[in-house]
Parts: structure tokens; C-alpha cells; sequence
């Protein structure tokens, strides 16, 4: 794991899933814990995208170079890498919180993925934090509902605590 990276776990990441939305000029107000991460970065500027064209992501700038790293020596699959670093280019955009604690999404990111003036979820995961539409996020809270029980069960005879 190279310097950018482990300086950036330094940081925690906030936990929990919060409502925003965007305005009507694709600006997503932080919540203040959000705010509170972003601020404590070294480097300020973010990279706003999708991967998979239904959620958005906003990636910490050293996380996503270590994407463009992965994407450039992926050899099991060129395609796949090349198609998915295709999405995150076409709907991306460099980005930086403003002092209202506001992050721009690109016009076609939002157009993309329904977001415009609209409510959104936010919440971390993986080093980035993850942007969900009302839509998606009521799927997914249905679908993690579903087998909730079992899925505890389960991680808990893997150890989960």
C-alpha cells in the first residue's frame, strides 16, 4: 500500500447512512460529519463519478489514483477494466467541497443517475463514500431487509461480533 493511501486510513471515515440532496445547481450539502472527513485530508480535490451508472461515488483523490493504478494493470479481464474506467471518465469530474460544505456533481452524472434537485443517501464504504438515489436506496434497504436474520446469523458464525 503506497504513502497516499495509508496516510489517507489515517482519516476515519463517518459512519452511518445520511440524507442530502442536490440543488438545483448539483451542489450535495455534507453533513457535518462528512464535512469533518473531507476537511481532514491532506489533499482537498475529489474525483465525483459512477462506475456502474446507478450510483455515484465521490473518491478521495488518492483513492481514485490507486483505481487508475488498478484499472492500468488489471490483465485478467482488459475489457472489463477499460469499460468501467470509460464510465467513471464519462460521468466523472474533478471536484472540491466548497466553504458551504457543498460538492458539485457533473451535469451528466446527475442526468444520468435521476439525481437532479432530488434527495439522495449518503454513506461510506470502501474509502469513498457512496451516493444513492431515494429509488436505489429503497431497493436496497428492501433487499437487505429481506434476509437480515440470516445474513446475521451467518456472519456471526464467521466471527462477526
Amino acid at each position: 500500500m503506497d504513502n497516499e493511501i495509508q496516510e489517507l486510513l489515517m482519516v476515519e471515515p463517518p459512519r452511518g447512512m445520511y440524507s442530502s440532496r442536490l440543488d438545483d445547481k448539483g451542489r450535495a450539502k455534507m453533513p457535518v460529519t462528512f464535512q469533518q472527513f473531507f476537511a481532514a485530508l491532506r489533499e482537498k480535490k475529489l474525483f465525483v463519478t459512477s462506475l456502474d451508472r446507478r450510483v455515484a461515488q465521490i473518491y478521495p483523490m488518492a483513492v481514485w489514483r490507486q483505481n487508475e493504478r488498478f484499472f492500468d494493470n488489471y490483465r485478467d479481464d482488459p475489457r472489463l477494466a477499460r469499460n468501467v474506467a470509460f464510465n467513471a471518465a464519462d460521468l466523472g469530474a474533478e471536484a472540491e467541497m466548497d466553504a458551504q460544505g457543498r460538492i458539485l456533481f457533473s451535469p451528466e452524472l446527475r442526468r444520468e443517475l435521476g439525481i437532479e434537485n432530488a434527495p439522495v443517501r449518503l454513506f461510506a464504504y470502501r474509502g469513498r463514500i457512496e451516493v444513492l438515489s431515494e429509488k436505489l436506496y429503497e431497493d436496497r434497504k428492501r433487499e437487505a431487509s429481506a434476509t437480515a436474520p440470516e445474513d446475521v446469523a451467518k456472519l456471526e458464525a464467521a466471527g462477526l461480533v
